[in-house]
């Protein structure tokens, strides 16, 4: 090859290999292949991607069986256009993907593959931690145990179904109140290390020491009756998931992989980090594959039916994503400046019925009923509470609007 024509190469590589380079690479541990932390390190930036794909190698886990054969998600070559504006900036779907810490992006319209991406070296392969999007499938489970009759209604408290929460605040809790994070209960969570949510993050790790049921039992202080007033705690999650755990007999791993994980047909097994007792972290630490949340939210989309089966009950499923009128303090721009609250779901403000899965760090699943759309980004951003969330949702506003053309 000509001198000149090999420069150009070289070059045209570069450029090409520059403009796919995820963001940070180096600040990630590129250069020491995305390493995993441990239990004090995981949530540094340099660990962040290795940990997010890796979470089984901190803390025991249960599996979600899958099934022998995964329904079709068929590609399209039909991709419609995306732009969005961000701050004073028009943007197309490559701009966010090198401007943001991404691992995997996934866009679905019904089982289509409209867009998928890995970045960090991630692959189809990898589980990606789900933070708090487990929530959202804690709540799927209780709806399922309800129609099964394991659970008799969403008014119980919580010591009918765990004795050992007698006498406390929480055991004295309404389920549906925690679905709909109003428990009354006073807890903080604002990831500083030295709130009740890292007091609580502590016994669900530890190997001594106070274990989760302590910390929920210690919660006394309730300034607001159940169901009045909407507080983000990660505690009234743990809660529903021990009352999940008495009421059916099973693991929480074990129940999902028989009433979700095998009818809607998933692709992969996915991982559920239990604590020292044994109790799936109800709140967080499920790790699943891109293409499978994107089942999931489809499995949404669809109220609950897949495979032909009605695998949700399509009735729990709109409990769960929309605003009851005589529940105010859930609305849209009350709950939170952007977005209402379900039944452990977050609901997106507009005539329309949308809602989302939201995590810590970047996690989002974002679904759209009525098109049948989903958009799964799974992300490594530094700060746990982080502002390039509103970016993703731009995003998302933008493929909404497209799937509308």
């Amino acid at each position: 090859m000509h001198r000149s024509a090999a420069l150009l190469a070289t070059v045209l590589f570069l450029a090409a290999w520059a403009a796919s380079a995820a963001p940070q690479e180096e600040q990630y541990g590129r250069d020491e292949g995305y390493p995993v932390g441990d239990r004090a390190t995981a949530f540094q930036q340099r660990y962040l991607v290795g940990t997010f794909s890796n979470t089984e190698k901190l803390a025991p886990f249960h599996t979600v069986a899958a099934p022998p054969h995964a329904s079709p998600l068929l590609s399209t070559d039909a991709m419609f256009d995306i732009t969005y504006t961000h701050g004073d900036k028009r943007k197309t779907i490559e701009d966010y993907l090198a401007t943001n810490p991404v691992t995997g992006l996934l866009i679905l319209r019904d089982t289509r593959i409209a867009f998928e991406r890995y970045q960090y070296d991630r692959t189809a392969a990898h589980r990606f931690y789900s933070a708090s999007m487990a929530k959202t499938v804690t709540a799927l489970l209780i709806g399922i145990a309800l129609r099964n009759g394991k659970i008799r209604s969403v008014d119980d408290t919580a010591e009918t179904y765990v004795p050992d929460l007698r006498g406390s605040a929480y055991g004295a809790t309404p389920l549906r109140a925690l679905l709909q994070m109003s428990s009354g209960i006073r807890y903080v969570e604002q990831y500083n290390g030295a709130d009740d949510q890292a007091r609580l993050w502590r016994a669900m790790f530890a190997q001594d020491g106070p274990t989760v049921l302590d910390v929920l039992k210690s919660f006394s202080d309730r300034p607001w009756p159940p169901g009045t007033h909407f507080n983000y705690a990660g505690a009234d999650t743990m809660v529903l998931g021990l009352a999940l755990r008495a009421a059916t007999g099973q693991p929480l791993a074990t129940y999902l992989s028989e009433k979700i994980w095998q009818p809607m047909s998933a692709g992969a097994n996915a991982s559920w980090l239990i604590d020292r007792s044994g109790q799936e972290l109800s709140s967080c630490c499920l790790n699943v594959t891109l293409r499978d949340y994107g089942r999931l939210a489809l499995l949404m989309a669809n109220d609950g039916h897949a495979n032909g089966m009605q695998i949700v009950p399509a009735d729990w499923i709109r409990d769960m994503t929309t605003v009851p009128d005589d529940r105010a303090h859930l609305k849209p721009y009350v709950a939170t400046r952007s977005y209402g609250y379900g039944y452990q779901t977050w609901i997106l403000p507009g005539a329309e019925r949308q809602f989302a899965l939201l995590g810590v760090h970047g996690q989002a699943i974002y679904v759209h009923p009525r098109l049948k759309l989903a958009m799964v980004n799974t992300a490594v951003r530094p700060r746990p509470v982080d502002p390039g969330i509103f970016e993703t949702s731009a995003l998302w506003r933008a493929v909404a609007a497209a799937a509308e053309k």
